[in-house]
This record gives C-alpha cells, structure tokens and sequence, in this order.
C-alpha cells in the first residue's frame, strides 16, 4: 500500500468506534460528507492504476457508513459524495499516470485531515499530541511528495 493511502486508513480505522451519526453535529455531518467525497475520489484515482475489480476505497466507504450508521438523510448524502468524488476523478483520470498518483496523495492527505478532525473531537486529544501529530503527517507527506518527483 503507497505511504499516503496507509495514512488515511489508519486515521479512517480511528473513525471505527461505535458512533452514531444522529449523534453527530453537522459540522460533523458535513465532516463526514467531505469525506466520503475523498473516499470516492481516492476509489477512482486507485482504480486508473489498479484496475476497475479493486474495491479497496468503496469497502472502506461501507466501513464508515457501517460504523457511523447513519439516518436515511445522511447516508443518501454520503453515497452522493462518494459517487461524486468518484466520478469527477474519473473524468479527470482515466488513466493511469503520473499526474494521478500525485492526486490520489493528495487526495489521502485532505481525508487524513478531515478523519483527524473528526477522531480529536470524539477522543478530545491534547493539543499538544494533536499538534506534533499533525507535524510529523505533514512531514510525512512532503517526504512523499518528494519521492513522487522526477
């Protein structure tokens, strides 16, 4: 798995406590839509370059709804951006190239963001864990960005 992809997995399995989206407020909610968004756009961005039989973004989007068990409204909402997500980066990439691994980077850094903002409302992380954490995944990132270059 890319180091970028891994990220966002382990922030995405830190969303897999119990939660109950009517819990949720709608900054959360909204949180959430974003990224099922990332998550469509991530799915169509692996598929260019790993094929259209892989499903490992849209599992992980029916992981979240799993766990967050949404009301009718919000899981019509989430599919909605999945499958937006989905199909604007498709337009984009059809195929695979260089161009498209940079985006699906980019892609993984704005969900490793937006799933960390959601787990440090729900486990209330100390600023100071929260900021070094969030310093060594930008480090992280750039390393990978570099490594991404000719």
């Amino acid at each position: 798995m890319r180091p970028a992809a891994l990220i966002l997995a382990l922030f995405l399995s830190s969303l897999a406590l119990p939660a109950q989206a009517q819990e949720r407020t709608p900054t959360q909610r909204q949180t959430l839509a974003d990224i099922a968004y990332v998550l469509g756009e991530s799915h169509a961005l692996r598929q260019a370059c790993e094929g259209a039989y892989d499903q490992y973004w849209r599992d992980r989007m029916m992981g979240v709804t799993d766990t967050e068990a949404p009301d009718a409204a919000l899981d019509r909402r989430l599919k909605e951006a999945f499958n937006s997500g989905f199909a604007s980066r498709r337009a984009e990439f059809p195929e695979c190239s260089r161009a498209s691994r940079i985006a699906e980077a980019a892609a993984a850094r704005r969900g490793q963001a937006l799933a960390a903002s959601l787990a440090s409302v729900r486990h209330r992380v100390d600023p100071r864990e929260a900021e070094a954490r969030r310093k060594a995944l930008e480090m992280e990132a750039i390393e990978q960005d570099l490594s991404l270059r000719p």
